[in-house]
């Protein structure tokens, strides 16, 4: 497989990974999450484009370069000198190829470990908000035992006046009964 088929296959995997990272950011529950992780997935975007436009264009200056050192050997084909210029013109040109890529793979890299980065970020993001979303649970049964626990409370009161009001009335009852009682004993004439 050669560098560019490589370096092309990272730029894909990026391509999925910055997807993947706007599928979560529309999943989340919460604006605020989402629009951080839109935010993190747009600067890996831009970086990556960056990327590859510096890609192309070390590609480009790389293939000028060779194309133009061709057309030199061609034109001083038959001189001894031009031939040493060649080879220390290739030398060259594999340096600053081989320095081109070493950058290309270091910017690879970082752009992978920026990637990596992101996604600890949205697992630890996810991770809190699904004890948020536990702890809002928690929050609702709770509201709902203290809801049930006051109708309760008021329920016990109602009950207690009401049986307040009944022994008031046996009271006043038994009351009347024992005065008619003594009345009609003590004085019948009345």
């Amino acid at each position: 497989m050669d560098l560019n088929s490589q370096v092309k296959e990272k730029f894909n995997k990026l391509r999925l990974r910055i997807q993947d990272l706007e599928q979560m950011a529309r999943e989340q529950d919460r604006e605020s999450e989402g629009l951080a992780i839109q935010a993190e997935t747009e600067s890996h975007r831009r970086q990556m484009q960056s990327n590859q436009t510096a890609w192309r264009k070390s590609n480009l200056a790389c293939k000028l370069a060779i194309d133009n050192t061709e057309k030199d050997e061609l034109l001083h084909r038959g001189e001894n000198q031009s031939i040493r210029q060649r080879k220390a013109t290739k030398e060259s040109l594999v340096e600053t190829s081989s320095n081109i890529t070493e950058s290309l793979m270091s910017v690879s890299r970082m752009m992978s470990e920026q990637v990596k980065q992101t996604e600890d970020t949205i697992g630890t993001l996810v991770t809190s908000s699904r004890t948020v979303q536990e702890t809002n649970e928690e929050f609702k049964n709770m509201t709902g035992t203290i809801h049930l626990g006051r109708k309760l409370i008021l329920k016990y009161n109602r009950r207690e006046l009401t049986d307040k009001l009944l022994i008031f009335l046996a009271f006043a009852l038994f009351f009347a009964t024992v005065l008619y009682i003594l009345k009609k004993r003590l004085f019948p004439f009345i």
